[in-house]
């Protein structure tokens, strides 16, 4: 009995210590759980990619027409055509809105253009005479320098303008052809068949200065990969083509080009919301 009495004090002093060394320790603090954020796109930095698309260019051409024919004509040509090639640039991104950058492209293109125009007719005595010219104009390459400002609608969707300088080689090329028929004078009646006599072909390539603009949208599909589709026009100017001779031509070209691409995007590194 003494023995259990012993045994009961000692168990109720383990118990009453344990209570109070738990009643010392601090109370357990419970922490919120992180928020999950979907990181965003960080547009910064170098890139390369390829496009391709097609245009609907004109080329226009006006030349004095020499005797026997007064006065000049304009002869215009429809330059369409596919084109393809690469691009290199670079983004800055500001903040989350918005961004600025540069790029740079070069374009092979299939865009060609043929014309006949004709000079009309004259009389001349007996004789009578009328002309024509064929022309043709073809882009063969084309590369563009241009600045980008853009607005990010939202992380990974770019809404941009760009604009900048425009080089590109225009060749034309010229044949001339004069036919003259003989009329009986008295009733003006062709005699015998007409005389045709066909000029030499022309031909003279020139790389041309000029400027483009245009805008465009693109869209990130992951850090390093986005696809993008951009108009632009294109103004190369006017040009001299046969200069210092009877052929003397002056030849303008302008362009409409829409094509699609893709770029890939160096070691772009995700941005984290911070709180």
């Amino acid at each position: 009995m003494r023995r259990h009495f012993i045994e009961g004090i000692v168990l109720a002093s383990l118990l009453t210590a344990t209570s109070a060394f738990a009643a010392d320790l601090p109370a357990r603090t419970y922490t919120k759980a992180p928020v999950v954020v979907d990181p965003g796109y960080n547009w910064s930095g170098f890139y390369v990619g390829l496009n391709a698309g097609y245009s609907w260019g004109r080329a226009s051409e006006t030349a004095p027409i020499g005797a026997p024919f007064p006065g000049s004509v304009t002869i215009r040509q429809d330059m369409n055509g596919g084109l393809g090639g690469g691009q290199v640039g670079y983004n800055w991104q500001i903040d989350r809105t918005w961004l600025v950058g540069f790029e740079a492209d070069i374009q092979g293109t299939g865009e060609r253009g043929r014309a006949t125009a004709s000079f009309g007719a004259v009389r001349i005595g007996s004789f009578g005479f009328t002309g024509s010219a064929a022309t043709s104009a073809d882009l063969p390459w084309f590369a563009t320098f241009r600045g980008r400002v853009g607005i990010l609608a939202d992380p990974s969707l770019l809404l941009y303008g760009t604009g900048g300088l425009a080089v590109g080689e225009v060749k034309f090329t010229n044949q001339a052809t004069l036919t003259a028929q003989l009329f009986d004078g008295g009733s003006n009646t062709p005699i015998g068949a007409p005389f045709s006599v066909t000029g030499p072909l022309l031909s003279e390539r020139k790389t041309r200065v000029g400027w483009t603009a245009g805008a465009g949208v693109e869209k990130k599909f992951s850090q390093n990969w986005s696809a993008k589709l951009e108009y632009l026009y294109l103004d190369l100017g006017s040009a001299t083509y046969f200069a210092n001779t009877a052929n003397a031509v002056d030849v303008s070209f302008r362009d409409h080009i829409f094509r699609a691409g893709i770029n890939y995007a160096f070691s772009p590194a995700a941005v984290v919301a911070k709180y």
